[in-house]
């Protein structure tokens, strides 16, 4: 413990408080770190999955979508429980644990002989890790309400630096070198995360009395009950809804705008993905400040209504590069959303619960990555790839519709006064 202090007493100010700007700046560095290996392996994992085959038979779409599907339902299940750890055992140490099991179990990928092999892993890493949740705990946890809208604006931006980087740097190596080699990199990337937050993220965690906690399920009852947290996870799920049934199919999907010519499918998917992230990442810390200034229900409702206008004419795109104008333009709309969404859940849920708040949270998105692939094979076989891009904009058209309703019904508790401490 002493050798641990050593190492992170620098983020602590002369008069022994926690520094969290500069836990902010660490933190943001390990978001770059981790989304970027992850997202080394999203523009070919369903070619991967058509590399690897099958041992037991199955459509490559069905693998496809079980190799998304694995690693968010097992995550869905685990993230409620590491959440409530979390507050009980500190964030930071939940943090450590989502980086360094990751860093092992991605790397293990690389060595999988077959798709239903990859699947198993994918089911295991959903269990394991959750770093955006974990870090967005420990943020919020530290972070003064009326800057908490700012905070988790620069943890998304750096969450989307690293998302944009990921697809082009993981495009050009699966095109180079392999679809292994990428999971190689991703564990190094994890595990030198890892140990940024072993070494230099201090916690001032002081755990609730064991007599005073609230029941595993009573806890969480007390955050749902809260005012406008029903409303926020409905949210949560339709935005993580619509992001992700169009990922199981898009390397498919630019396969197929490419004539079937493999020959640059994966550098182009990553160039998309990519483009999308930038754009979410440039926008996030912007329209996470302005929302500081004039409430983040406004941002929540436009960026809600942007993304629908900007996925309908997706619907009836056939050239590539005019796919990713369009993405770029939609990832604007998106850097708005997920910062909005996280500052208002900080903003409702009763004090002391930022673990369960944001484990429910992943928990929530989990499960429409669970739902999504399904969603898509569904509309792939039914109208064709396009179709996909038609169930994303229905998606965000409700969303924005849950937006209005949600901040309407909802009251923003008040801010605490200048001058006082207002972490929680």
């Amino acid at each position: 413990m002493q050798q641990r202090h050593r190492f992170s007493v620098h983020t602590r100010r002369a008069n022994g408080e926690i520094d969290w700007r500069r836990n902010l700046a660490v933190l943001s560095v390990v978001q770059i770190f981790s989304t970027l290996g992850f997202g080394l392996i999203f523009p070919f994992l369903p070619l991967y999955v058509r590399e690897l085959g099958s041992v037991t038979g199955g459509s490559l779409e069905f693998w496809a979508g079980m190799a998304f599907s694995a690693q968010a339902f097992t995550m869905m299940i685990a993230s409620p429980i590491w959440g409530v750890v979390a507050d009980r055992s500190g964030r930071k140490l939940m943090l450590e644990r989502a980086t360094l099991g990751g860093a092992v179990l991605l790397a293990a990928m690389g060595f999988a002989q077959n798709a239903e092999q990859l699947v198993i892993l994918r089911a295991l890493q959903g269990a394991t890790t959750g770093v955006i949740a974990a870090n967005n705990a420990l943020v919020a946890s530290q972070t003064p309400k009326e800057q908490s809208g700012f905070a988790l604006g620069i943890l998304n931006m750096a969450r989307w630096i690293g998302v944009s980087g990921g697809p082009l740097v993981g495009g050009v190596i699966g095109e180079v070198f392999g679809f292994r080699e990428s999971f190689w990199i991703t564990g190094a990337l994890l595990g030198v995360a890892g140990l940024a937050v072993v070494f230099w993220v201090e916690e001032d965690f002081h755990p609730v009395e064991r007599t005073q906690r609230p029941g595993f399920w009573t806890g969480y009852r007390i955050i749902f009950t809260a005012t406008g947290m029903r409303g926020l996870y409905a949210l949560a799920f339709l935005r993580s809804l619509g992001a992700t049934i169009i990922v199981p199919f898009l390397a498919l999907f630019v396969l197929s705008l490419n004539q079937g010519e493999q020959s640059g499918a994966t550098a182009m998917t990553g160039v998309i993905i990519g483009a999308a992230a930038l754009t979410s990442a440039v926008s996030a810390v912007y329209l996470g400040r302005l929302g500081d200034r004039i409430g983040h229900e406004r941002i929540l409702v436009w960026s809600a209504v942007l993304s629908a206008l900007l996925y309908a004419p997706q619907v009836f795109v056939e050239s590539v590069w005019l796919l990713a104008i369009l993405q770029a333009l939609s990832g604007v709309a998106m850097g708005g959303l997920i910062p909005s969404i996280a500052a208002l859940m900080n903003l409702y849920a009763p004090a002391g619960n930022q673990g369960a708040t944001y484990g429910l949270d992943n928990s929530v998105q989990a499960s429409a990555r669970v739902v999504a692939p399904m969603m898509a094979a569904a509309l792939a076989a039914w109208v064709g790839y396009h179709g996909v891009f038609l169930g994303a904009t229905v998606i965000y058209a409700v969303t924005a519709v849950v937006a209005v309703l949600v901040t309407r019904r909802a009251v923003s508790p008040n801010l605490h006064p200048p001058g006082t401490d207002s972490r929680t």
